[in-house]
């Protein structure tokens, strides 16, 4: 399939193609589980293309042609023929998360729709509820619609969309403030040579079985989990992100009973299992034919995945099986990785001891128009020497949504030595004997369990919510210990002549509004001085410098409360200002 594809322009022709080759071929299948029971449901390209022409139909007589809708629900059957349905009606895609409990969470998916001008989501008939209250909570001018729910026909061959390389397929968000998201565009074109790397990169093969329970509205859910394996010829299995968490086993149990080849997760999945799969469910699971392990979204950690191996060796689990990778949404998903190998780790040198952890090669380079440049002077590397990582491609998206300022700085930058069209990642890296290992980020975005936290958000929300913090300023950034994900901490100005006696609350009250808000734990919270916070010279809150002094034991606080976790990582380092007490 994937030699017969080769030559199409656009997704949606990728897949009327197989109906037309093999129409009744399994394409995806939803995997749900209650207890110990679990069941499966397989659908051919043939039941997604009828779908998505019926989902085309209502969004063609919604008028708005070429404008954006919101694609609102888990990954499975339901949201593979909505993301087509846009496709086939000449409509551009828009997945977000269905919007949650918490109140950050429900503002930024309303930021998104007003940001992309949405007049339409599609959504399920479980979440129609929920979306519909969404959509008058937040004063939204879009029109729901029940795509499991449409009886209408189905759109004729002249009436689909005539689509090419160059025709906006998605707007992928990713990180980025609440009151500032970044809406990344991407062509038929982008996601098609994306779908090329990932199959180079990782060896796959066209009837490859891909499955996970990455959600869908994240780029490595939809275009790793979803899109490639259906363009290559393959078939994807999918379950609810909600059913891994709560039940961690059964992400690998269903690997096992479905022969799944190829699945990815960010590495605090892998410690998850580690830490969660009892020893009978271990004795259940059969690992033995999974090939590919892709690991990336979030720093890959060497010490995780050799936990992993040790746990789930006895199911056939083999450490050549994981395939540590390096991406961004910016550059569709895919730059750089590795399979079929035992990974790559540890690295002499001073990149090592900057990381904090034993560096993982990401894969090799060749292929890959990537370089790594000095940041500040645009002056193009030697191999060994750390940079920020810039690449170009057919992959690299076209800018971002309603954003022309950023746009042009992040994408289309040129090297001193003449070199154009480079996207600046943000990410720092460094090439040695012909592999990308990636060391840090300039960006100050904090990765938790997957999800992307902006600092500011954090910052913003608890100043306005608590009178002792307003009239200052603060900092939040992320910690790397060698062994766990990224922790999370917030130093904070308070207001002068606030009582000792009020530290311990106010900090319990700050802990309280960002699990609230934002659904993290804080593992760290510093109160300083009015003036304690860092700036960089344009004035801004400097975050890396605060994260810096804290690891180093430079900040004198006032007060401090850390979790064991982070406490054993600040060993030794004084925090507290005794100074005029």
């Amino acid at each position: 399939m994937q030699s017969e594809t080769a030559w199409l322009s656009s997704l949606d022709a990728v897949l009327r193609r197989r109906v037309l080759v093999a129409p009744d071929e399994p394409a995806l299948c939803e995997y749900q589980a209650d207890g110990k029971d679990a069941q499966h449901t397989w659908f051919s390209a043939a039941d997604v293309d009828l779908l998505a022409r019926r989902v085309g139909r209502v969004l063609q007589s919604c008028g708005d042609a070429g404008g954006r809708v919101l694609i609102c629900l888990p990954p499975g059957f339901a949201f593979t023929a909505a993301f087509f349905g846009c496709l086939y009606s000449g409509r551009v895609a828009v997945p977000v998360p269905v919007p949650g409990r918490f109140l950050h969470e429900r503002r930024r998916v309303a930021a998104i729709a007003t940001n992309v001008d949405a007049s339409v989501v599609l959504t399920g008939t479980r979440s129609i509820p929920t979306v519909t209250e969404w959509v008058a909570e937040q004063s939204l001018p879009l029109q729901v619609l029940d795509v499991e729910s449409l009886e209408c026909p189905a759109l004729d061959d002249d009436q689909v969309a005539h689509n090419d390389s160059d025709t906006l397929a998605l707007v992928q968000y990713t990180s980025g403030s609440t009151s500032a998201p970044k809406g990344v565009m991407l062509s038929h074109g982008n996601l098609l040579a994306n779908v090329a790397t990932i199959a180079r990169a990782l060896g796959l093969q066209p009837d490859d079985r891909v499955g996970g329970w990455l959600p869908a509205y994240h780029d490595m859910g939809l275009i790793g989990q979803l899109l490639t394996p259906i363009v290559l010829g393959g078939s994807s299995v999918v379950m609810d992100p909600m059913t891994f968490l709560r039940r961690p086993h059964l992400w690998l149990r269903m690997i096992g009973e479905l022969g799944i080849k190829v699945s990815a997760a960010p590495s605090f999945a892998y410690e998850l299992c580690v830490r969660r799969v009892t020893d009978e469910q271990l004795a259940d699971l059969d690992l033995s034919g999974w090939e590919v392990a892709l690991n990336g979204s979030e720093p890959v950690s060497a010490a995780v995945m050799d936990s992993f191996c040790a746990r789930f060796a006895s199911a056939g689990f083999r450490p050549e099986s994981f395939a540590p990778a390096y991406g961004l949404a910016e550059a569709t998903l895919l730059v750089t990785g590795s399979a079929r190998r035992r990974p790559l780790v540890g690295m002499s040198g001073s990149a090592a001891v900057d990381t904090g952890r034993a560096p993982v090669s990401c894969g090799r380079v060749d292929g890959v128009d990537l370089r790594i440049v000095d940041p500040e002077t645009r002056f193009v590397l030697a191999a060994g020497e750390v940079g920020e990582i810039w690449v170009r491609g057919a992959s690299v998206a076209r800018g971002y949504w309603n954003a022309p300022e950023l746009s042009a700085a992040t994408f289309g930058n040129s090297t001193t030595c003449g070199e154009g069209h480079f996207l600046r990642t943000g990410d720092l890296g460094v090439v040695r004997d012909g592999e990308l290992y990636v060391v840090g980020r300039i960006k100050d975005v904090i990765v938790v369990r997957g999800r992307k936290l902006h600092p500011h958000d954090v910052e913003e929300t608890v100043r306005l919510q608590h009178e002792r913090l307003r009239a200052g300023i603060g900092a939040a950034f992320g910690v790397f210990p060698p062994d766990t994900g990224e922790l999370v901490v917030l130093a904070h100005e308070v207001a002068p002549g606030t009582p000792e006696q009020e530290y311990a609350g106010l900090v319990s009250s700050i802990k309280l509004t960002v699990s609230r808000e934002f659904g993290v734990d804080l593992d760290g919270v510093v109160l300083l001085r009015p003036g304690g916070t860092p700036r960089t010279t344009s004035g801004k809150v400097g975050r890396v410098e605060m994260r810096r002094c804290f690891l180093d034991g430079e900040v004198r606080a006032l007060h401090v409360d850390m979790t064991a976790r982070l406490r054993t990582l600040r060993a030794g380092q004084p925090v507290l200002d005794t100074a005029g007490r």
